[in-house]
């Protein structure tokens, strides 16, 4: 397993496979120990719990007796119980009752990050932050009961706007090949609804792409929901594509992306847990995700860095993709932000080591016109 860095909670570091609490609801307590068990074997430090089921938080709770400082642990803040089923509330009161109960269930006294429960609409955002929600957020994160803060989303306007006020520390997003096609919406059902790729589309959404690089460059961490669309994308009968991915695939692309820390996967069992674990020992044919983009005709990235790697080996020795990773970044703030001069600083070899042998333009699946992208590198970083 291999780890990365949330800054803004600490520099505490979480597994890049991470666990979705879905796979846990309706199992016994035994199975939720055993299943934590598997986790802590595997590596794997870093759940979400979005929901809030009684029996849920009460099982988990004991999961991790005697071992909570073992594990990196996501709430929502927002998500309660009612009348015996879940409920999405704003109602700051009830957000309260939920967010106390989560605690004294899990039997902790902070929870690592709190996380403002989903919006997806510009109303809902307003009513959250600039209100009563996010002043109990901000007390949590005082008293240190939240050590950082957070927000999930599926919507990329909204949640750069969240990022933007400056009070968001990780953003929870819906993240795969397919989604980062899709425009913004303020209805999650539109990233699932076939129709809308019917008529295929042409490179990434631009909303979705600025909001990854503005998480980057400011140093937000983003962890992943939705990786495998549901399951849609392991289907060639489901996938938006009409072709079927793999899980590799969807990790790797996932981890690929700027910011993503995390991939919240939903396993429903110690066999689901390790198979994911296999991404370490897969091939890198296995997770290629470059191998099943730059085939199909009616969804095309062209011209566009997808950060595949598939321009390696470079002739000079140059790391290419992150190359372009901090160029972007670079590109996308209108300056060279510290962190991305220090991590482009600290590379073996730079931009401008580049012989212009077009070798790595023959590999590129997506026709990224490279040498070009090299040279405005050393002219943004000046070497």
């Amino acid at each position: 397993m291999k780890y990365r860095e949330i800054k803004r909670c600490g520099n505490i570091k979480v597994s890049e496979i991470a666990l979705g609490c879905e796979g846990f609801i309706g199992k016994s307590r035994e199975e939720y120990i055993s299943m934590t068990d598997k986790a802590f074997e595997l590596g794997i430090n870093f759940i979400d719990m979005y929901t809030s089921d009684p029996e849920f938080r009460s099982n988990f709770g004991a999961a991790i007796k005697g071992r909570r400082d073992r594990i990196v642990l996501q709430g929502h803040i927002g998500s309660a119980w009612e009348n015996g089923q879940y409920l999405r509330t704003r109602n700051v009161e009830k957000v309260k009752i939920a967010f106390e109960d989560q605690l004294k269930r899990l039997g902790t006294d902070y929870i690592d990050i709190g996380m403002i429960h989903y919006v997806d609409g510009m109303e809902d955002f307003e009513r959250i932050f600039g209100g009563k929600f996010i002043e109990y957020c901000s007390t949590l994160k005082q008293k240190g009961i939240i050590r950082a803060l957070g927000m999930s989303s599926h919507n990329p306007i909204v949640a750069l706007k969240a990022v933007e006020t400056g009070l968001i520390d990780v953003l929870m997003f819906s993240v795969n090949a397919a989604y980062d096609m899709q425009p913004p919406s303020e209805n999650v059902d539109d990233l699932f609804e076939s129709e809308n790729y019917k008529n295929g589309f042409v490179n990434a959404d631009p909303d979705r792409t600025k909001l990854y690089e503005y998480c980057a460059g400011k140093g937000i961490a983003i962890d992943v929901m939705k990786a495998f669309g549901g399951g849609d994308m392991l289907s060639a009968e489901l996938s938006p594509f009409g072709v079927a991915f793999n899980e590799y695939q969807c990790i790797e692309y996932c981890l690929t992306r700027p910011a993503v820390v995390s991939v919240m996967a939903g396993c429903h069992s110690a066999k689901e847990m390790e198979k994911l674990a296999g991404y370490y020992a897969a091939s890198k044919a296995d997770k290629d995700y470059s191998a099943v983009l730059s085939k199909m005709d009616k969804f095309k990235f062209h011209g566009n860095c997808m950060y595949c790697g598939h321009c390696a080996p470079c002739t000079a020795g140059i790391n290419i993709a992150d190359v372009n990773k901090y160029l972007n970044l670079s590109l996308a703030q209108g300056n060279v932000p510290e962190t991305v001069a220090d991590h482009y600083r600290i590379m073996e070899h730079h931009a401008g080591e580049c012989i212009e042998c077009g070798r790595c333009e023959k590999n590129c699946p997506f026709d990224v016109e490279i040498i070009n992208k090299m040279k405005k590198a050393k002219e943004i970083f000046g070497y």
